[in-house]
């Protein structure tokens, strides 16, 4: 571990991961998932050189930060993400009284159980290209909560987060007032989302929705497109317990005349959205029938692809991603692009095929097999349920020629543990199981207990403190020797790749 970003930050010193813990200690009155992600900021991030565009760090000026946390202190104060009031009563309340913000843009919905943020990222690249400005809203954050609202490709900046949120208060007190419930933090959000998409204004507004579909609170807007990445099971408590009941749910998104673009599902899935379709009036293209990927070869970096779109085959498409279902990403990514164009529909040429190359060409998607370190190689990838981690392990495989893998798996106390870690066994020598601090997270002797079942005790090793589990798990990667090809992947969970992104330096 003698080459890690923190290196003169050893636990115990004073700037360095004890640091971290007491920071996140002090945040006792606010969220703890953004405690955890702010104060990894604060403590770590002179030591990772400028954020990157798509992940930005704490704000620069004092005050401008000082505001930002006051608005996310306000926003902890509501009801999180995993608590849930199945209506979309009171965003439809909150738009009312902003002027319905959400009707003066086309829109792109997205749908799925995974590859949603990825496949948004795509789109919004592959709009760009063709000189359209755009607004996009995906979650939950890698690190900071700006990430979650972008225009032209990039998180809005903290000052205009802070002035939307500033803008939105009083209407959001309003309907606060004459509801039930008040509007949860992911709500607030959407409303932020979309008054800053009309006031930008974008020209078209590319959306992931939180959870399922027809009560999410992304769902006040009418979908031009509705996609549908691969649907698993997840959040089962919530919206089913096979595939195709979550369908059900997710198939909301799809309204009157829109056009549905449907990776492949399994067979209940499908039947319910073809249905859906059906009684909506739209039109469905669907993944290996009316679109696809024709070809693909690992390449430097990412991989080479042939995708067949609505309009016609794109050659030599490259991806600066890993893995087959990235492949199947992009093809459902452009589907969806090429039918919010009337490719396929209102008309038979098919998308500029240089555009296309240029816009994959430049798709990033941090924390999403997102290679952060070398000697040994560190990989990051946010799987958090078994179908997730099943096409994860079949990246690994392929994009990555490692003689020992070691895992560090820190995972949320409702999701299917057992599941994820069996995804795993067959690609790691060992597994360092650990915890994120956030109020969600499954405890690391619980986790523990799983993994000695699924990997046998001898493979698993328990460092209940994140930074630990890092420098525990390259240790192991390091005994193969330096030129062994050990390698690290930390994945269970979205907050537990965004902590170890900041201890890794990339925050």
């Amino acid at each position: 571990m003698s080459d890690l970003p923190y290196e003169n930050d050893r636990p115990g010193s004073a700037d360095g991961f004890d640091d971290f813990d007491e920071i996140i200690d002090a945040e006792t009155t606010r969220d703890p998932d953004l405690a955890v992600i702010e104060a990894g900021s604060r403590t770590l991030r002179t030591q990772g050189g400028p954020p990157q565009a798509d992940v930005p760090g704490r704000p620069e000026d004092p005050e401008v930060d000082r505001a930002l946390r006051e608005v996310e202190a306000e926003l902890g104060t509501r009801w999180g993400e995993t608590k849930l009031e199945p209506s979309v009563a009171r965003i439809a309340a909150l738009m009312d009284v902003l002027g319905e913000p959400q009707r003066s843009y086309p829109s792109i919905h997205i749908t799925g159980t995974n590859g949603k943020t990825s496949t948004a990222r795509m789109i919004e690249a592959l709009l760009g290209a063709f000189e359209l400005r755009t607004g996009r809203y995906t979650s939950p954050h890698v690190q900071s909560i700006t990430e979650r609202i972008s225009l032209d490709g990039a998180p809005i900046s903290a000052e205009r987060f802070i002035e939307t949120y500033q803008d939105v208060k009083p209407y959001v007190e309003m309907v606060d007032a004459a509801q039930e419930y008040r509007l949860s933090f992911f709500e607030v959000l959407t409303g932020m989302a979309y008054a800053a998409f009309a006031d930008a204004p974008v020209d078209v507004a590319v959306v992931e929705v939180g959870m399922g579909g027809s009560w999410d609170a992304t769902n006040v807007i009418d979908g031009d497109v509705a996609v549908v990445t691969p649907i698993g099971l997840d959040h089962t408590d919530r919206l089913g317990s096979t595939t195709g009941e979550i369908a059900g749910e997710k198939a909301g998104i799809i309204k009157r005349d829109a056009t549905v673009i449907m990776a492949q599902q399994p067979v209940d899935a499908a039947q319910v959205l073809l249905k859906k379709a059906v009684e909506e009036g739209a039109t469905v293209a669907r993944e290996g029938l009316e679109f696809g990927v024709v070809a693909r070869q690992v390449a430097v970096g990412g991989q080479l692809l042939t995708l067949r779109g609505l309009g016609g085959e794109y050659p030599e498409v490259y991806l600066p991603l890993h893995g087959a279902h990235q492949a199947h990403n992009a093809a459902v990514a452009l589907a969806a692009v090429e039918a919010f164009f009337g490719v396929g529909a209102q008309r038979a040429e098919q998308l500029d095929g240089e555009s296309v190359r240029k816009a994959f060409a430049s798709v990033t998607s941090p924390g999403r097999m997102e290679v952060v370190r070398r000697s040994p190689t560190v990989v990051l990838d946010a799987a958090h349920n078994p179908a997730g981690a099943q096409v994860t392990a079949e990246a690994v495989r392929e994009a990555f020629d490692f003689s020992r893998l070691i895992g560090v798996v820190g995972a949320s106390a409702d999701k299917n543990v057992r599941g994820l870690l069996e995804a795993f066994e067959p690609i790691f020598a060992e597994v360092v199981v650990t915890q994120n601090s956030s109020h969600r997270a499954m405890a690391a002797d619980e986790l523990a207990a799983i993994a000695v079942e699924v990997f046998g005790e001898d493979r698993v090793q328990v460092e209940p403190r994140l930074p630990d589990a890092l420098e525990a798990a390259i240790t192991l990667a390091e005994e193969e020797g330096e030129f062994a090809g050990g390698g690290v992947l930390v994945t269970g969970s979205v907050i537990t790749v965004g902590e170890a992104r900041l201890l890794l330096g990339r925050g």
